[in-house]
């Protein structure tokens, strides 16, 4: 079967805004935990966001947006942008450099973007309010494009001429997986050569604060105690927001170009839990069923698997049951994988997660590490049994499980390899 490789990385995240921070936070277990001025109200009970920082989108108006000067992005690409495009198109010129990629390399009819966001909550309410206010003649010709759930495959399409395929994804908290592996059955059958995945939320009041109303945000207001996956004392996630991109290749342009890759993709697969429209299952079937499916699809045995970015969000019924779904797959415990949920330190990323933790999956791969479970400080009993990392190992993985589950049961899972 032809083979994929990761070959370049971009980041915007709360614990760095390039591939060089976020491996030192990731080693040093540095979270990107703030307390988030606009929660600190009375009547809101939530106070903290893991924050991306040198950047300020805020605002509903693209001028005021203040982001790193090492980018230069016209004026007329802001304008159409929700402040996860922002943060995407930065990740995506990192990534581009990264992997060495020319204008030509970026487009042709061979080469790909697939993306996955929520769209933007705060632009979609702002333009609606203005269309009931002022009238529709006044609205901006460019506020659908802006807001809605596509926003971020449209601008970047739009801007780096991708000519091959395109697609937004939406899976909840499963969309950029999902994405990663449409890409990687794009470039086995033949189809593409090179996709760019992206994933990118706003991480702000609108895109944030609706999920305090379904309890499953930690109302902590210490950073060290408000995200801690498979802890007895957790009590809900912390959101964020941000970007990552990461260009998938076949191996015939790793080969071409020279290129040093981060990892090998291996393969991958999903299943639906089929049993409620918010909460996992609570045996974890869909999740051992999507990691059954992807190591047979890698053509890896369960004892093969070094480590496992777990989707943990610090959830009280999440983590129960991933940690039952992790115990169905790896059922020896002598030889059960190192497992960590790096949510710890970035907090939940919704559609940009399975697209951050798989970058900080291949900054593992090639650097050599595998992150701790920071906070962790009493295991839940009913996470028992596995062997989570409490601090960073500094032992090489070779093969690396990355999961992920969204809304309605979706759950997908990664395989890599140290390339």
């Amino acid at each position: 079967m032809p083979r994929v490789f990761i070959t370049g990385l971009g980041f915007v995240t709360s614990i760095g805004n390039d591939a060089g921070t976020v491996t030192r936070n990731l080693r040093d277990l540095r979270h990107g935990f703030e307390l988030y001025p606009p929660f600190q109200k009375p009547d809101i009970p939530v106070k903290l966001v893991g924050t991306i920082k040198e950047f300020a989108a805020d605002s509903t108006d693209p001028e005021d947006w203040t982001f790193p000067a090492r980018y230069k992005i016209k004026r007329e690409l802001l304008r159409s942008m929700a402040p996860n495009g922002l943060f995407a198109h930065c990740a995506m010129l990192q990534a581009i450099d990264d992997a060495r990629l020319t204008e030509p390399d970026c487009s042709n009819p061979l080469t790909g973007l697939y993306a996955a966001s929520g769209g933007s909550p705060m632009l979609t309410n702002y333009h609606h309010e203005r269309l009931q206010k002022v009238g529709v003649m006044r609205c901006s010709p460019l506020g659908i494009v802006s807001a809605i759930v596509g926003t971020l495959n449209f601008n970047l399409v739009a801007a780096f001429k991708i000519q091959g395929v395109s697609c937004g994804f939406s899976s909840a908290c499963a969309s950029s997986a999902h994405a990663l592996g449409y890409a990687f059955d794009d470039i086995v059958l033949g189809r593409q050569k090179r996709v760019f995945v992206v994933g990118g939320e706003d991480g702000n009041t609108d895109a944030i604060l609706p999920f305090a109303g379904m309890r499953t945000l930690s109302l902590q207001t210490d950073p060290t105690l408000a995200s801690r996956p498979f802890d007895a004392a957790r009590d809900g996630f912390v959101g964020t927001g941000g970007a990552t991109v990461l260009v998938l290749e076949s191996e015939a342009e790793v080969v071409r170009r020279g290129v040093q890759p981060y990892a090998e993709f291996l393969g991958w697969g999903q299943a639906s839990d089929g049993w409620n429209v918010a909460i996992s299952h609570p045996e974890g079937s869909g999740s051992a069923a999507a990691m059954n499916l992807a190591l047979r699809a890698a053509k890896i045995a369960p004892e093969q698997v070094d480590y496992v970015n777990a989707h943990a969000t610090s959830t009280l019924i999440g983590d129960i049951s991933e940690a039952r779904a992790l115990r169905a797959v790896f059922k020896d415990s002598s030889t059960r994988p190192a497992i960590s949920s790096t949510k710890a330190l970035t907090g939940h990323g919704l559609s940009l997660a399975g697209a951050m933790e798989s970058g900080f999956c291949a900054l593992a791969l090639r650097e050599g590490f595998m992150p701790g479970n920071a906070h962790l400080t009493q295991i839940d009993p009913e996470c028992g049994g596995l062997n989570i990392l409490r601090v960073t190992a500094p032992t090489p993985p070779q093969v690396v499980i990355k999961n992920s589950s969204g809304f309605g049961g979706a759950n997908v899972a990664l395989v890599f390899q140290r390339a």
